[in-house]
């Protein structure tokens, strides 16, 4: 599919054809830009940034006008790539109104070309209002990080027959109600592929084994920037922290030696 504008026709295809669908996080302009220069089909603008670039312990503290913001910084970067936009924890759990206003807002505000909302059966009447508004929407079921104080841990989800039954059902009352794709986050491989085989719209795994129509990773983690922690589910491509703290290192010692800047670095 490269070369196409991907949307979600041709997201639907490709699960139709066989055809993996990668995604990538990016929360600004040049990380989007390289991403989509790397043929990338779809970008999610995470509320993983507020781990991985705002500091917080989790993503609950992640405000609205925070993601609009680092969404704008994508989608200015983005031609070709389907953007989605992760609405934050409390931006649609209040009433079906307000989840409405608030995925609008990721569309006309910030450019974005789909959501993200994270939960099973309790968002299945948001999902059939922010469609029916005429807003492609991506669930999220399995680990959850917004329900993190609810389960306790980011541990497996699934591995229980009851907690296992009840993903599926999720999953399937998802598609009903309108989403056009779910991500599955930590459940046992074989349980991803047993949704995946039951659904028709695509699934978008993360630590959920290959069997999923396609794959998600958050890029610091995936480059080895994010060193807090290593999720056992993304490799690292590169160490770039590594790398750049060595610059860092090399440029503040040339400096401390007046060795920077030399006679080809003045004037």
């Amino acid at each position: 599919m490269t070369g196409n504008k991907i949307n979600t026709a041709v997201l639907q295809e490709m699960k139709k054809t066989g055809e993996k669908i990668t995604m990538l996080t990016a929360y600004d302009a040049l990380m989007a830009s390289q991403i989509e220069e790397s043929g990338i089909d779809m970008i999610l603008v995470g509320d993983s940034v507020a781990n991985v670039l705002l500091g917080y312990e989790n993503t609950i503290p992640v405000t609205m006008d925070e993601m609009l913001h680092h969404c704008r910084a994508v989608t200015r970067a983005v031609k070709r790539a389907f953007v989605v936009g992760d609405m934050p924890f409390m931006s649609y759990q209040v009433s079906a109104g307000e989840a409405v206003r608030n995925a609008g807002r990721f569309l006309k505000e910030a450019g974005a070309e789909a959501v993200k909302l994270e939960g099973g059966s309790e968002v299945f009447d948001i999902i059939r209002k922010i469609s029916g508004a005429g807003m492609p929407v991506m669930g999220h079921l399995g680990l959850t990080p917004q329900s993190i104080h609810k389960f306790g841990g980011y541990g497996l989800r699934g591995g229980s027959g009851k907690e296992a039954q009840k993903i599926i059902d999720d999953a399937r009352g998802l598609e009903e109600s309108g989403a056009f794709s779910i991500v599955l986050e930590k459940i046992p491989a074989e349980l991803a592929g047993r949704i995946t085989k039951a659904l028709k719209i695509p699934t978008i795994g993360i630590g959920a084994g290959v069997e999923c129509d396609g794959q998600v990773l958050v890029s610091h983690d995936m480059l080895g920037q994010f060193e807090k922690f290593k999720p056992k589910f993304s490799k690292r491509y590169a160490e770039l922290a590594v790398i750049t703290k060595k610059a860092y290192k090399q440029y503040i010692k040339e400096v401390k030696e007046r060795k920077f800047p030399a006679e080809e670095h003045s004037y």
